[in-house]
């Protein structure tokens, strides 16, 4: 994990160093689109925070998770008046969003009071810290870190796309190659996520089935009580995997627009990666914890890049 960090936090400095010297100032139009997602995204912060100390239900902004993107990416297509390369981005986002909130939603993620729904496990873990267990300590937790620095995080790996915004009609870029390598890409990245989870809510559901009906889990696929099958096999983490390559494709899109392959867009993926580095790792200690046999799948599978051989 600290080899991993320690990469990424080099690239985003790489990243802001080179975009200070050869990106472009933005566009007017290109202001406009910023600066409306970023007045949403405080908004939508503000209202995640609230609805989060009235309900004691901290996964507010998770539920938004799936929801904003597609937003986000609609309204930079609006502005910028529905160019091809907007409308494209726009229909992978929203392919992406359907299928996770889908994901999300059949594991009990939404309730007919949006409010409510199930919380992620890992924020009741991390409230058994003895530092944010302090309820003044927590309280600024779930204000920056929960709320705000999820939901610009949110905004940030969308943001590809305000550099493909134009002026005007004749100084739109017609799309090339890579474009249509990042759609690839991108379909691609979405088509293995939606395997990865559907195999793991398979699973879950099958044993829970098998605790139901009272049978022994001793032996069996459920012995070990995790999933080591299939798509995880190859890696320990094949939907977080995919998750971030989604993200990172859609960065080429900016590439396309700019002819530059660094520009400041990035830090909003690179960002994402960093965070599923401690969150992910968080994610393997508990599991470590409930499961014994977890310790050899860790040293026998990767964590994200899978095995395919």
């Amino acid at each position: 994990m600290k080899v991993a960090a320690s990469f990424l936090l080099i690239a985003i400095a790489v990243v802001i160093y080179v975009s200070n010297r050869v990106d472009q100032p933005l566009t007017p139009k290109q202001w406009e689109a910023l600066s409306t997602v970023s007045y949403i995204a405080f908004a939508k912060a503000c209202f995640a925070f609230v609805v989060s100390l009235v309900t004691g239900n901290y996964s507010q902004v998770d539920k938004l998770w799936s929801i904003m993107p597609p937003v986000y990416v609609w309204i930079m297509a609006y502005i910028a008046g529905f160019q091809a390369r907007q409308l494209i981005i726009a229909g992978l986002v929203t392919l992406w969003g359907v299928r996770l909130t889908f994901n999300f939603a059949r594991k009990g993620g939404y309730t007919w009071r949006i409010w409510v729904g199930e919380e992620d496990y890992r924020w009741a873990e991390l409230r058994k810290n003895p530092l944010l267990a302090n309820p003044i300590i927590w309280f600024i937790f779930n204000l920056s870190f929960v709320c705000l620095f999820q939901s610009f995080l949110i905004e940030g790996f969308t943001l590809p796309t305000i550099l493909t915004i134009s002026t005007t009609p004749a100084t739109v870029k017609p799309l090339n190659w890579t474009d249509y390598m990042a759609t690839a890409l991108v379909l691609s990245f979405i088509i293995l996520e939606t395997l990865a989870d559907e195999q793991q809510w398979r699973f879950q559901q099958a044993k829970q089935k098998a605790c139901i009906s009272a049978k022994p889990l001793k032996e069996g696929p459920y012995k070990q009580g995790f999933i080591a099958t299939g798509l995880w096999s190859m890696c320990r983490h094949p939907n977080f995997f995919s998750e971030q390559a989604i993200w990172a494709s859609l960065y080429l899109f900016s590439v396309a627009d700019t002819g530059r392959l660094i520009n400041w867009s990035a830090i909003g993926f690179l960002v994402l990666m960093l965070l599923f580095q401690g969150s992910t790792n968080f994610t393997e200690v508990i599991s470590t914890r409930k499961y014994p046999a977890y310790k050899e799948y860790i040293k026998s599978t990767p964590k994200f890049i899978p095995r395919l051989w």
